[in-house]
């Protein structure tokens, strides 16, 4: 079983300390296991960690995999903001990967709940459509290793008028053309929309496409590390999935689920 996205109190919304996560993860039988929390910019500062963190959280999660080299593989990582503030102080660190997210369309933070009053000014199917070109211009930036919650702009509920296939198709298209995998997050289903990223409709494109696909839980506490993944792999060897990737030092490895 994998686990690649997950965090640490540093950056300012997670709780427990990364020893508790590697020992849930154990608990789980989680075999490859890896911390990418939220790097640091510009921006957003009340969610992130600073700069000035970076190697302190490199050490900690580099003794971690040592410790335990062992029991389990731990892999280090960072979830990086696709904004215009991506910092070549991040983009240069030497780890096993980076997830590439968009959590804003402009300066509005689309999945935070401090700002979920925005979403009554705006036209659902408009953001849709602002939010997957966000991600087909990250897939083409060609920055990161793997696309995180692919269809996060659906978190509280809101969903298009318009077919999500037709929405996302050109994000998803560039993301082939890129070679990054996408994570299967089952964070969503601790959200409102109450769903796996993806859904089953885009994962359905996503497979046919012939894309990787690799498994994370985005626990921000040690109890939801693993938070449904059982019950997800199965799913995806139902849809006849029977390999996931996973990064080391930039490298992508295949496992059979």
């Amino acid at each position: 079983m994998i686990d690649l996205h997950n965090h640490t109190p540093l950056c300012n919304h997670a709780s427990g300390n990364p020893e508790e996560f590697i020992q849930k993860a154990l608990e789980k039988n989680i075999k490859i296991y890896g911390f990418a929390d939220h790097a640091p910019m510009e921006f957003d500062y009340e969610y992130r960690m600073s700069f000035e963190d970076m190697d302190s959280y490199e050490n900690e999660i580099n003794k971690l995999k040592e410790k335990y080299k062992d029991k389990i593989e731990i892999l280090l990582g960072y979830e990086v903001d696709f904004t215009p503030f991506v910092d070549k102080r991040v983009l240069q660190r030497d780890v096993d990967y980076l997830i590439g997210s968009v959590h804003f369309l402009d300066n509005w933070g689309f999945d935070n709940p401090e700002f979920i009053k925005e979403w009554d000014r705006r036209d659902v199917d408009d953001v849709y459509k602002e939010y997957f070109s966000k991600i087909e211009e990250m897939a083409n930036s060609r920055l990161f290793n793997i696309v995180g919650h692919i269809d996060l702009v659906k978190v509280f509920g809101h969903k298009p008028k318009t077919n999500i296939k037709d929405l996302a198709k050109n994000a998803i298209k560039a993301i082939k053309k890129s070679n990054m995998a996408i994570e299967i997050n089952t964070s969503g289903l601790r959200k409102p929309v109450k769903e796996t990223y993806p859904s089953d409709e885009l994962l359905e494109m996503i497979l046919n496409e012939g894309i990787d696909i690799t498994l994370s839980s985005d626990a921000h506490s040690p109890s939801q590390v693993g938070f449904m993944l059982n019950e997800t792999i199965e799913k995806l060897k139902n849809m006849g999935v029977n390999n996931a990737v996973y990064f080391k030092n930039k490298q992508k490895h295949k496992i059979k689920l």
